[in-house]
């Protein structure tokens, strides 16, 4: 019965983040057809912008955040911490260094999943590990 719920709450969380995505790809590309009109006309533009990414950038750090509590693996974790590393560099204007460092963070983090987890492990559920 266990085994089933979790599947469910897989698939619904699959469905979700494609809505997600899907959404997201239609608005940035009726803001990219409007983008020369509005730039010109409208003020906060790039506030607008910057506030819907903001919005839905959280979402996703929060669905994968539930997708790693439903499936606790380091694959799992490590892919919620490059999400929200990515959504830092994305919506931070900070100083070129901070940026850098990010960047960093996120490469450290692919290089800790690919050279100090074995592939057997990453799949593993952490609660079953000892």
């Amino acid at each position: 019965m266990h085994k089933k719920v979790e599947a469910v709450m897989h698939r619904i969380l699959h469905v979700m983040e494609f809505v997600i995505a899907m959404l997201t790809l239609v608005v940035l590309i009726g803001m990219l057809g409007l983008e020369i009109y509005k730039m010109f006309t409208v003020a906060d533009y790039f506030s607008t912008l910057d506030n819907f990414l903001h919005n839905i950038l959280t979402i996703v750090v929060g669905l994968e955040f539930v997708r790693m509590l439903v499936d606790l693996t380091p694959a799992n974790t490590l892919e919620v911490l490059i999400v929200a590393m990515a959504r830092h560099v994305i919506l931070s204007h900070d100083d070129p260094l901070s940026n850098v460092a990010s960047i960093l963070c996120i490469a450290g983090l692919f290089a800790t999943r690919r050279f100090l987890i074995p592939k057997k492990a990453m799949k593993v559920e952490l609660s079953e590990v000892e």
